[in-house]
């Protein structure tokens, strides 16, 4: 079953019929390849500085500090508002935006679960930016690579439209 997002990379090999890639593969050909792996360092830093057991705020913080002094612009508690003909039906937050392109979600559990992956996928599809992470601060570090790309949204526009269309 299709969800409308690709998982392009992971710290994990396939999982189910989502396709993925393992990190140790060049990802140049990603979108936004060169500042997701700026982060994903960041992330790395972060993890093996504090640790884990921590709240997510904590990360957060952490995160900030961490992303802008790596240069990286860092927006924290993102509104993400959710709209159905023409009214705004919810209201969510991304925990931080990196430059304007990239929404992190942060998670601060075990492991990551597949209804973190359906946040951010949730995040993306209501928003205009493409690529989240969602970066998990467990017992080991985990991430996660979402993109859902602008092409896809025609189909929001024009509900009526085929599927099979949009990647034409």
């Amino acid at each position: 079953m299709s969800h409308g997002f690709a998982r392009i990379a992971t710290d994990k090999p396939l999982v189910g019929d989502v396709d993925s890639v393992v990190m140790a593969s060049p990802s140049t050909s990603l979108k936004h390849s060169e500042l997701t792996d700026k982060i994903i360092g960041v992330f790395y830093d972060v993890y093996n500085e504090v640790g884990h057991g921590f709240l997510e705020s904590t990360y957060a913080e952490a995160m900030v500090v961490a992303l802008e002094s790596s240069g990286l612009t860092v927006e924290r508690e993102v509104p993400v508002s959710v709209w159905f003909r023409g009214k705004k039906v919810g209201q969510y937050f991304a925990d931080l935006l990196v430059d304007g392109t990239v929404l992190l979600e942060l998670k601060a559990g075990r492991t990551i679960e597949s209804a973190h992956e359906a946040q951010l996928l949730h995040y993306l599809r209501a928003t205009e930016i493409e690529v989240g992470l969602l970066l998990n601060f467990g017992i080991r570090p985990q991430f996660r690579r979402l993109l859902f790309d602008n092409e896809r949204r025609h189909i929001r526009e024009n509900p009526c439209e085929s599927v099979a269309r949009v990647s034409e």
